[in-house]
This record gives C-alpha cells, structure tokens and sequence, in this order.
C-alpha cells in the first residue's frame, strides 16, 4: 500500500470554492472481486508492484488513504441543444491525482454510489458498460487518439437494474482532468462570473501555465480548448468513431474522449450513422460530430463574455474549422 500511499494525493479540485464540488466516499460494492486490470497503464502510472488486491480495496472505498477526501464535481451543460442547469457528477467520484513526471492524472471511481448530484440514480454502474468502456479507452490509446483509461474493472454479486437486473461493477479510470465544457457553464448560467473566472485561473494554473505569458490569457485558455476540441473531433471522424452523446457535459477541455455511452465504430461507411437510440434526431450522427463540436465550443465561448471580449472570442471561434481542416486531410 505504501506506493499508492505515497503517490496518490488530494485532488487539487479541492482548493476552490465549495459550489465547485461535494465531499463524497464511495459506497462499497459487497463482496468485491477483481475482473481485469490494466498492467500496462499500472506500470506508466508507477503502481505496477502495488497489489491488485489493495488497489481494488482502496477504489471500493474499503480502504481509506489517510489525508485523502474524494469529491463528486458540479457541473451542468447542454443536452441535446438544451441546457439543464444541474448535472454533476452522479455516479462517481474524484477519488485523487498522480503526478508523473511534469504532468497530472486524474483518479476517478465510476459506479462509486450515490452523490450530492445523483438526483433519481442509483449511482452504480453494470459490468457490461464498465467492459465497453474499457475497451474502447484501450482502443483510442492505441490509435493515437487523446482518451480517458482504465486501471481496473471489479464486480460483486450486488445487481442493479437498467432495463432488466445487471451486476453491478466499478471502474477505476485515469485522465489528464474530469473538467468539462459543462463546468464552465454552470457557474456563468447561475450568474456566479466570479466562480467562473476562478475555474478560469485554476485551469490556467495547472494545466496552461504558459498562458501566463499573454496579453490575454483568458484568450490562450479559450483557444486552447477550441483547438484541441476540433483535433479530437477530426481524429474521431478519421477512425469512424461516433461518441454518441456529445453534450456539453462530456466535452473535456483538455481534448481527451470521455463519458464513453452509446459509442459506437462505422462498419460500413454511412455518413447518417447514429450509434445512439435514445438520439431520434440524429443529432449526434458521425456526419454532425464535426458541426456539433464546434456548436460545443460556441457554447462555452458564450460564458466567457466577461472575460475576453467579443472580436476575439469571434477570431478564436474561426479556428475550430481551420484546425480541423488541416487534421482531416
């Protein structure tokens, strides 16, 4: 226990604001086993010689890591095209952060219980989604494709039920942050510009510290995840990945693919192509994947009104095609 012990630190998340997030401890799984792990991505982050055993105990909340207080994050977003001003995250937590090297990962606990946001969920997760997730982080990473990963995926004989009864899992999954587009929404939608610009310069602190150097760096922040966004996109699109539910809410603004649902990859080449049921519109379809990552950015682009003005804002917006003009061909 003592290399995760000694490695696995308080989310930074913790230093803002109280709206930003909930004190949360997972709800433990009953009887826990461990179905894989991930030794590959184990090794990258150094916990390669922990044992599997002990990890699993401490993501199932069995085990507590003294000075370490798990956070559910607030957020909101637009679901499609419509915003809905309280989401959050209602089945997992922020458990803490590694810091390999120069940069920071995210350890999150999917399917960890109930929250503060949960509002009429369970807060689990199943197993056959935990596997799919999994899965397809793999595959991204392995096409080159920026993408939320999973150290390990453990079950129990608890079952929950979606359209019929399902055992129940949890999925421990790294990314460089769980910070959406959503999470800049909810703080300028609920009038709180003051939170948002501390969200801003958090951001900046940790992930952007070169945008320091600008006039503007608030202008640096947003093109940032302006680039990156349509770089994602345009790599989704030459793989024939289709997300499924592009929301706001699950937009990274470091550009990684997150909140894996309803994904699905083209067999057969159509443009049309929905991989989501719930998605009647066709809303989401692999041909709009392009059209609705910018209508993403634009999206939050809007809340950050106080803080860049509107011709910039404007000029940054205009690089969302350029960028993926020139990664798609």
């Amino acid at each position: 226990m003592e290399i995760i012990k000694n490695n696995l630190k308080q989310h930074s998340y913790s230093s803002l604001s109280n709206e930003f997030y909930s004190e949360q401890l997972q709800q433990p799984l009953n009887d826990p086993y461990l179905i894989h792990v991930n030794k590959s991505l184990l090794s990258e982050l150094g916990l390669s010689k922990e044992s599997h055993e002990v990890l699993m105990n401490i993501f199932n909340g069995n085990v507590q890591i003294p000075g370490i207080q798990g956070i559910s994050m607030n957020y909101a977003g637009h679901q499609f095209g419509q915003y809905v001003q309280q989401l959050g995250d209602g089945r997992g937590i922020l458990l803490g952060e590694l810091k390999i090297k120069d940069e920071f990962f995210d350890i999150h606990i999917k399917g960890s219980g109930k929250t503060t946001y949960s509002r009429f969920g369970d807060g689990r997760a199943v197993l056959r989604s935990s596997l799919r997730e999994y899965l397809c982080g793999e595959a991204m990473n392995g096409l080159g494709i920026s993408s939320s990963r999973s150290l390990m995926i453990f079950g129990s004989h608890d079952m929950v039920y979606r359209e019929k009864s399902e055992p129940a899992a949890m999925i421990a999954r790294t990314a460089k942050t769980h910070i959406r587009f959503g999470s800049f929404e909810k703080f300028f939608h609920d009038g709180l510009l003051d939170r948002h610009k501390e969200l801003s310069d958090y951001v900046i602190y940790k992930y952007l510290p070169k945008a320091n150097k600008y006039k503007n760096k608030y202008s640096y922040l947003l093109e940032s995840i302006v680039t990156k966004t349509a770089s994602l996109i345009a790599n989704w699109q030459s793989v024939g990945f289709c997300h499924g539910v592009m929301n706001t809410d699950n937009m990274s603004i470091l550009g990684e693919t997150i909140d894996y649902g309803p994904y699905g990859f083209i067999d057969k080449f159509n443009p049309a192509h929905v991989c989501n049921l719930s998605d009647s519109s066709g809303r989401y379809s692999y041909q709009n994947q392009p059209y609705i990552g910018k209508w993403n950015c634009s999206a939050l682009a809007h809340t950050f009104g106080h803080l860049i003005d509107k011709e910039e804002i404007g000029r940054i917006m205009s690089l969302y095609e350029d960028v993926y003009s020139i990664i798609i061909i």
